[in-house]
């Protein structure tokens, strides 16, 4: 098994589901970045507390079996949390949020991200619904960035969608972006759980999942998984207005090494820019690695003087 630097006791965490669970503490020692579990879909928050707070899905296969290569796809089956001051130090908060804690979904879940608005933190997540049997986005909301997280609705809030991410924009707008194959954006009413007004889509190129959406020195980008040749790459495009056009720039970073699919999570703090993104390589009791057990990782992200972005080399050191 991997280990870990401790530098706490065990402190006593109450989670989505109101179990203790032990929140420990660990040093950053390169990619993959998170190492006592298999994790995926990275989404940064820097939240008012000045922590920087990174959700991921817990990966874990449905037949969870060593050297199991994933023939049967992705598990993700709960959303955890990790929180840094200074990106050397990192916190493991477990478990914040499960699919189980959506009475209408089925249990299967992917991607997820959280955003925070007048001190309340909302976490948006893609799952699979039962009626009718398509995925669908909920919206859980907590008071703490750790959680514990409840569902909202009691109700999927956007049907037939999946993979979002949320945006509050500098008049305070809050909007929401997602998709598979097809990028939608629309705007979210203030309340945070309901959308407001026209669904638009955006054309970009080689899109195939897993928009993330933010603005940097007066632009708007939209940083998304592009199909490469044979496995997902990560590409974005870059805007003057939130409603386009959209100028594709083409792709910044490669395929993950071993997995199919990467994720991208875009953070400013500290005064440097992150990609936080995944791959499989982690090994971890006698799984894995394999394209189904995935492991966040982060490099440093950099700019050209036009805000372009430069061509990002995924390392093993990490930043």
């Amino acid at each position: 098994m991997i280990k870990r630097v401790l530098t706490l006791a065990a402190i006593l965490l109450v989670s989505c589901n109101g179990n203790q669970e032990k929140s420990t503490t660990f040093q950053n020692q390169g990619n993959p970045l998170f190492r006592d579990a298999f994790t995926a879909d990275p989404a940064p928050l820097v939240a008012s507390d000045g922590r920087l707070y990174v959700f991921c899905g817990h990966d874990e296969q449905f037949d969870d079996l060593p050297g199991y290569e994933g023939k049967d796809g992705y598990n993700i089956t709960e959303w955890l949390c990790y929180s840094t001051a200074d990106m050397q130090n990192w916190t493991a908060h477990g478990a914040v949020l499960s699919p189980a804690d959506f009475s209408w979904a089925n249990g299967e879940a992917c991607s997820a991200q959280c955003i925070e608005v007048n001190g309340k933190y909302y976490l948006y997540a893609s799952l699979q619904n039962d009626e009718p049997d398509v995925k669908a986005i909920g919206v859980a909301v907590a008071d703490k960035p750790e959680g514990p997280y409840k569902d909202a609705l009691g109700k999927p809030l956007i049907l037939d969608a999946n993979h979002p991410t949320a945006f509050i924009d500098s008049d305070g707008s809050p909007w929401l972006c997602w998709g598979s194959e097809i990028c939608y954006l629309a705007r979210l009413q203030k309340n945070m759980t309901a959308l407001e007004g026209e669904i638009f889509t955006i054309a970009l190129d080689h899109f195939k999942e897993n928009p993330w959406l933010y603005k940097r020195n007066g632009q708007y980008y939209l940083v998304y998984s592009s199909m490469g040749p044979g496995r997902e790459t990560l590409s974005y495009a870059m805007a003057g207005n939130l409603h386009g056009p959209w100028e594709c720039k083409g792709e910044f970073t490669g395929m993950a090494e071993d997995s199919f699919t990467i994720h991208p999570g875009v953070i400013e703090f500290g005064g440097k820019s992150y990609l936080f993104y995944h791959n499989a390589t982690l090994s971890l009791d006698n799984h894995g690695p394999a394209t189904g057990r995935r492991s966040v990782c982060m490099d440093q992200l950099q700019y050209n003087a036009d805000g372009t972005i430069k061509p990002l080399t995924q390392t093993r050191d990490g930043a």
